[in-house]
């Protein structure tokens, strides 16, 4: 068991990396959303899955036969050309989103219970336009299967770590990720715009005397958790290969816990709560197994409520200091 253990572990922090720096992308429009309005959004799962769709159907649509065999220059501005429109993609959904299921509740000042209703709603909604709609007419096939994606990134070794080996892909998941959350980071706590989004956070009725226009302002919030999540979506695809109208579902769920466990509100808490949750499901998956690793997520989602609600972090982006 030890020896196991031994072989596996380096791999498996690797691969925890990996999961968990798509998880902290994913978490960051939860959490951000979360900050300024208060409001959980369960759709955002699904503009996750939108990203997805958005860069399959770009490298369906130049892949010739099979997979796409490119060089490693080629390779990375691909990749980019693939955030750069899954976040577009997305980020312009999740503003649609906000104006048709969150925005008219929030003007007739409708109580939270109805902006969750709201978002499930809209999230069964995305899930069944895609399954019956847009994946038939798009793909041409059918929308309850699994779509694969095109290879464009060679599993390449990079270099060893101890018994375990760092690939290509891997390494690209990660750096993107980490550039990606600073940039949001820096913008939020420099920016004017990060300015207005703190201070809607921190005193809506303070920021309007100021000259904050909040419907700007969520609507910014939005375009930024949902771009965040469509650079997810890009990586999510280059690592896994494979998508589907319901792909965002369960990633969804783990991406809220990362961000509860991280403290929601907090963009770094989002950061450390995904990665901190990508390797403690695959560590766990030494000890129990593969198939144990979603149910282990929510234990670990069930523990922070329990005995640390306000994560590991627990400063909220409403107190945090502008």
């Amino acid at each position: 068991m030890l020896q196991t253990l031994q072989d596996q572990f380096l791999g498996s922090t690797i691969g925890g990396l990996v999961l968990g720096s798509i998880y902290a992308l994913v978490a960051l429009g939860y959490t951000m959303v979360y900050g300024v309005l208060r409001l959980i959004n369960f759709a955002h799962s699904e503009i996750f899955m939108i990203g997805t769709m958005t860069s399959l159907f770009i490298l369906a649509s130049i892949a010739t036969s099979g997979n796409i065999v490119v060089g490693l220059g080629a390779m990375i501005l691909l990749l980019l050309a693939l955030m750069l429109a899954s976040a577009v993609l997305s980020g312009g959904s999740a503003v649609v989103l906000e104006q048709v299921a969150y925005r008219p509740l929030r003007k007739r000042g409708s109580s939270k219970l109805a902006a969750l209703i709201s978002a499930i709603g809209a999230s069964i909604f995305l899930q069944e336009l895609f399954a019956l709609v847009i994946i038939p007419n798009v793909f041409d096939k059918s929308g309850r299967v699994p779509q694969n994606a095109p290879r464009f990134v060679d599993r390449d070794t990079l270099f060893p770590v101890g018994n375990a080996v760092v690939r290509t892909d891997q390494v690209l998941v990660i750096i993107g990720a980490v550039i990606v959350m600073v940039v949001l980071d820096q913008l939020v706590r420099r920016t004017r715009i990060g300015r207005g989004i703190r201070a809607t956070a921190q005193d809506p009725e303070a920021a309007v005397l100021m000259g904050v226009s909040i419907d700007r302002i969520v609507r910014i919030t939005f375009l930024l958790g949902g771009a965040m999540a469509g650079v997810a979506s890009a990586l999510y695809l280059m690592e896994l290969e494979n998508t589907g109208y319901r792909v965002g579902f369960v990633l969804g769920i783990k991406a809220f816990t990362a961000a509860v466990l991280g403290g929601i509100g907090n963009l770094r808490g989002a950061l450390l709560g995904g990665i901190v949750l990508g390797l403690v499901e695959n560590w766990s998956a030494i000890f129990l197994g593969s198939e144990w690793k979603d149910v282990t997520a929510f234990v670990v989602l069930v523990l922070v409520l329990m005995f640390r609600p306000t994560g590991i972090l627990g400063e909220s982006l409403q107190r945090a200091r502008a």
